[in-house]
């Protein structure tokens, strides 16, 4: 982050080869990871030495700042159907190297932080409808040919919690006993019994929201969104200052795709969405989420230094 911060982020806003080439890199390990990745918790992650890797974080960042670039050319344009079909076929090509991992969950947050990006910059309302009916279709379609037996038996059991209790649904109701229990102050620090004594699998990962509900109980958590609430207000507040589109896009890209992952994985925790192992930002083990999270504020900072 603070490497980042002192980087002229100005080089990306100016240089579209320099973004296209960070693209391409990001599918290139999208793709490596596929074929030489290790399975670890479901998905695959580049394994080098006792170092673990996983490209699919950074590439969210990329992402943005491709989206961020393209939008802020043509935003003004946007009303034009292909300027939304093109910047669908950026966002599709990862999501689809992404799918075959297969990680419903970040493919998700590609689609949200598009989707968003997209409602800012301007859209009409019929093309949002075709939007809407195309993700349906599509769904159905990763639903027949691309989602594992496991994933679509998440979705099922999210739609009946009372299948399979020492299943599938296994892993939502320790979460919401973890939650409940913590009451209004929490059991404190070390103290969660079903974190401590295991029954609530992925502790330090996704479920890592609800060993914090347990240890630190409701006024915990309203703390802990007062915390989220500052930071997306300040990345927002941030954007908005700024002179130029491209850091107003990447900006709102950018707190758009922390929102989405802190709805999705709380979502799950409560049992309000499937649990498709999205982490919390900045709360969840994991040095590549968090190095990437963070070098997304250091970009953030050289946009509010260089403004």
């Amino acid at each position: 982050m603070v490497g980042f911060a002192f980087f002229d982020y100005r080089i990306l806003k100016n240089n579209s080869s320099v973004i296209i080439i960070l693209y391409l890199l990001a599918l290139f390990f999208l793709g490596v990871v596929i074929f030489l990745g290790k399975h670890i918790s479901g998905i695959k992650w580049l394994q080098l030495s006792s170092f673990g890797f996983d490209p699919l974080e950074f590439a969210k960042i990329v992402i943005v700042l491709l989206l961020a670039k393209y939008f802020s050319l043509r935003h003004i344009e946007l009303y034009k159907k292909r300027h939304l079909i093109v910047s669908f076929i950026y966002v599709a090509l990862p999501i689809f190297l992404v799918l075959l991992q297969p990680d419903l969950g970040s493919a998700l947050i590609f689609i949200a932080a598009w989707l968003g990006l997209v409602l800012v910059s301007g859209i009409k309302l019929r093309h949002l409808v075709v939007i809407i009916l195309l993700a349906a279709i599509i769904f159905g379609i990763m639903w027949l040919g691309f989602l594992k037996d496991y994933q679509k038996n998440r979705i099922l059991t999210f739609l009946n919690p009372q299948k399979d209790p020492l299943g599938y649904s296994y892993n939502l109701r320790q979460s919401l006993i973890a939650i409940g229990s913590g009451k209004i102050f929490g059991k404190g620090f070390g103290k969660g019994l079903q974190s401590q004594l295991k029954f609530l699998p992925a502790g330090h990962t996704d479920f890592i929201f609800s060993v914090f509900a347990e240890e630190r109980g409701f006024a915990g958590i309203l703390f802990l969104f007062l915390l989220y609430a500052v930071l997306i207000y300040r990345i927002l507040a941030i954007g908005f200052a700024a002179s130029d589109n491209f850091s107003k896009l990447f900006s709102m890209g950018f707190s758009i795709m922390i929102f989405a992952q802190i709805l999705i994985n709380i979502g799950m925790c409560l049992g309000l969405m499937p649990v498709i192992g999205i982490p919390l930002p900045f709360a969840s083990y994991g040095g590549s989420s968090l190095l990437a999270n963070f070098l997304g504020l250091g970009i953030i900072q050289s946009i509010r230094v260089r403004n």
